[in-house]
């Protein structure tokens, strides 16, 4: 069975979106990593922090699906980290309405002797110096290191980031952002930048229009799968990620054919995430509505043409 290794935020959510709005949710970046990544033949541990706020049922949700939470530190009268959101008509714009660092301020991340040798490391959305200090923990380099990352710090904390990126294998971030990281307008272009800043693949995520991988001078596109419903897209890049992640880790081939896989893989897990608030559909999808989702991830991209 693979290791993986996911570092992120273990969180509460309070979500509105033009279909709803939730109280304090379970959320965060390592709970939705993780989530996706059971959905594989992998052993995986969660590196986070969390208050003593943070009810014993949400730690159970994740260890009753092979979790390890032996990487997360509970912080006696602490408060878990809060972020608070709401989207607008079109899911794809939001407005962050509160965000509490809370116990995530102070967060020195602590990787477990046993997970010191993951195959794949996953560096969930946080600041690149907690990034950086799980990859100096680990005793054992990683067959693949992959850091998901955001404009915010590369408002802040750049030069920061651009050292931890010289660091990992894999780096996933949306149009937006590999934007504004490199000064390219054009995808083909920035995606050229960032490998040379020091990963192998650049995975650009384009929401409801799918994802790109970059590596070398290849490039291959895995569409999102048009959905009748859509009611919460928070957690979706994250489950991508997950499942990128999960699936590589469970499959031990780091090639870029199988990267093409898991692109798939993620995309068609972050189908789900969306068609409920926050967690709900992942913790009730199927082997059997996956397997039946992947089929129908095929028939939108198959298809035979004849060149003269």
């Amino acid at each position: 069975m693979g290791k993986l290794l996911v570092v992120g935020t273990l969180a509460f959510d309070a979500i509105e979106s033009p279909f709803g709005k939730t109280d304090k949710i379970l959320g965060g970046a390592a709970t939705y990593i993780g989530l996706a990544a059971a959905n594989f033949d992998v052993s995986s541990c969660i590196v986070s922090v969390v208050g003593d706020d943070f009810p014993q049922e949400y730690m159970d949700l994740l260890t009753d699906r092979n979790i390890s939470l032996d990487g997360v530190e509970v912080v006696k009268s602490g408060k878990t980290f809060f972020w608070s959101g709401k989207y607008h008509l079109d899911m794809n714009t939001r407005d962050t309405l509160a965000t509490e660092l809370n116990t995530l301020a102070d967060f020195n991340p602590v990787v477990p002797d046993n997970f010191k040798d993951a195959d794949v490391v996953m560096l969930g959305n946080l600041h690149p110096s907690i990034q950086l200090s799980v990859i100096n923990q680990m005793e054992k380099k990683p067959k693949l290191i992959v850091l998901d990352t955001m404009n915010y710090w590369m408002d802040n904390s750049l030069e920061e980031l651009k050292e931890v990126i010289k660091h990992i294998d894999v780096i996933t971030l949306n149009d937006e952002e590999a934007r504004q990281l490199t000064g390219e307008y054009s995808l083909v272009k920035a995606a050229q930048k960032i490998e040379k800043m020091g990963p192998k693949y650049v995975v650009i995520k384009k929401g409801e229009h799918g994802a790109l991988l970059f590596h070398n001078q290849s490039i291959f596109f895995a569409p999102a799968l048009p959905l009748e419903e859509v009611f919460d897209p928070t957690g979706a890049g994250d489950t991508f990620a997950g499942g990128f992640a999960g699936y590589l880790a469970a499959s031990k081939n780091i090639s870029f054919e199988n990267l093409k896989n898991a692109v798939i893989q993620g995309s068609n897990l972050a189908s789900f995430c969306v068609e409920k608030f926050g967690t709900e559909r992942m913790l009730t999808v199927t082997k059997e509505e996956i397997a039946n989702r992947l089929l129908q991830f095929r028939e939108l991209t198959q298809f035979n043409i004849e060149i003269e």
